[in-house]
């Protein structure tokens, strides 16, 4: 512990001080995306929120956000051709560029992809410091269409969940009855969902080896005990009279979208951490003297730096982007967010499972824009969503340059 303190350079500092500004950030635009749904539905209020979202990310976190991390994200950058001081002074300006853009999108209310803005700012530096020909401009622009697959996949998919969830409950003559006979297998996916999400997306970065018979097996277990928790939930919950067959219908989805958008906020907290957490620990091992390789060994205390980070992000401005993505885009029910928050898990599990890279706030978004889809294209803000569209767009260029300007302010400051 003593060498954490005595004698650790200043870069180390200005590093932490920096990662926990970029988790900081990440909890107050991305993380609110997981829980943005459960809010303008009505599920859970700000406060409950926050509450449940910091607990589970900061457990996906420090539980499951691993002590190896990429010392570039996403294979961006040739790793041999890096040298120290380059780690040093681009690693402290990616944080601070991404993290800077992440709390001004958040400040106007958009939701932007986290990766996005670490990528591009690694390009940034990366193109300045060792050149454009060591960029992977084909992984950059295979990682910018996501904003184009994310939207789309996370959007069909809600919008087919949500006819279904319609078709069978919410236009049916008795939709209690209706709920009541398919809701336990409505619970029997969402656990299945949450098994695999969790084994997918969730663990890999403790290195978990779950083949998919495994998974598999593992998550059908969770779907029977879904079915039969169901079954009995459903059973006990009594129809409150007074209330529209409908009203009381939607407080039985409450349960279902909250479980959902937990098991998105544990994997978004064992995933993104490493975006906070990544360049940091590249800079201690780098400032300590070891051989930069592809990967950095990541100490717990940064594990609990970053899910500190994220929680107080959230906290403090994730009710800015939660507005955004729960009220403001389209008008949310506890059905159609359960529908939203399914679709996003499903299409987290099965783009894990692929190798398709894709964003945990685009595909959010892109679900919530499908259920709103299926009940017209007047029953969304375009406004609102032309303006997102606009943000992911310019999300890397705007992060590469941010990035080139802190790179060579850091260089400026720290360079002998």
């Amino acid at each position: 512990m003593d060498a954490l303190f005595l004698g650790t350079p200043l870069v180390v500092w200005i590093g932490g001080g920096l990662a926990l500004y970029m988790a900081w950030a990440i909890g107050a635009n991305d993380v609110a995306n997981a829980m943005g749904t459960s809010v303008g539905s009505g599920a859970l209020t700000i406060r409950q929120a926050v509450l449940v979202a910091g607990i589970l990310e900061f457990g996906g976190a420090f539980l499951a956000g691993g002590f190896v991390t990429d010392t570039v994200r996403k294979g961006i950058l040739d790793v041999s051709r890096l040298e120290p001081d380059l780690v040093l002074y681009g690693m402290l300006g990616a944080l601070a560029s991404a993290a800077t853009l992440l709390l001004g999108a958040t400040r106007l209310g958009l939701p932007i992809s986290t990766t996005h803005s670490i990528v591009g700012a690694i390009v940034g530096f990366g193109a300045v410091g060792l050149g454009i020909d060591a960029v992977n401009w084909a992984k950059v622009a295979e990682i910018a269409a996501s904003w184009l697959t994310s939207p789309l996949i996370g959007g069909v998919v809600a919008f087919l969940i949500f006819n279904l969830v319609r078709k069978l409950i919410l236009d049916r003559t008795d939709p209690v009855a209706a709920a009541r006979r398919w809701g336990p297998y409505f619970y029997g996916v969402v656990f299945f969902v949450i098994g695999l999400v969790t084994l997918f997306k969730g663990l890999k970065n403790l290195e978990l080896d779950y083949d998919l018979p495994q998974a598999l097996t593992g998550a059908g277990a969770l779907a029977l005990l879904g079915f039969l928790l169901g079954s009995i939930f459903l059973r006990r919950v009594r129809v409150r009279e007074g209330e529209r067959p409908l009203q009381n219908v939607e407080r039985l989805f409450v349960v279902l979208q909250v479980l959902t958008a937990c098991a998105v906020a544990f994997a978004h907290g064992s995933n993104d951490v490493a975006n906070a957490i990544g360049p940091f620990a590249a800079i201690v091992s780098v400032a300590a003297g070891a051989e930069l390789g592809g990967k950095a060994p990541v100490a717990p205390w940064m594990l609990i730096l970053g899910g500190m980070g994220i929680v107080i992000g959230l906290a403090t401005w994730g009710y800015r982007v939660m507005e955004t993505v729960g009220k403001k885009i389209t008008e949310l029910t506890p059905s159609r967010g359960f529908a939203a928050e399914l679709a996003a898990a499903l299409t987290i599990v099965l783009a894990s499972r692929l190798g398709i890279p894709v964003s945990t706030t685009h595909i959010l978004v892109g679900a919530v824009l499908g259920v709103g889809l299926a009940r017209g294209i007047g029953a969304l803000d375009l406004g609102v969503v032309g303006k997102i569209l606009v943000s992911w767009v310019a999300t890397l260029p705007i992060a590469a340059v941010l990035s080139i300007v802190f790179y060579y302010f850091f260089k400026g400051l720290l360079s002998p």
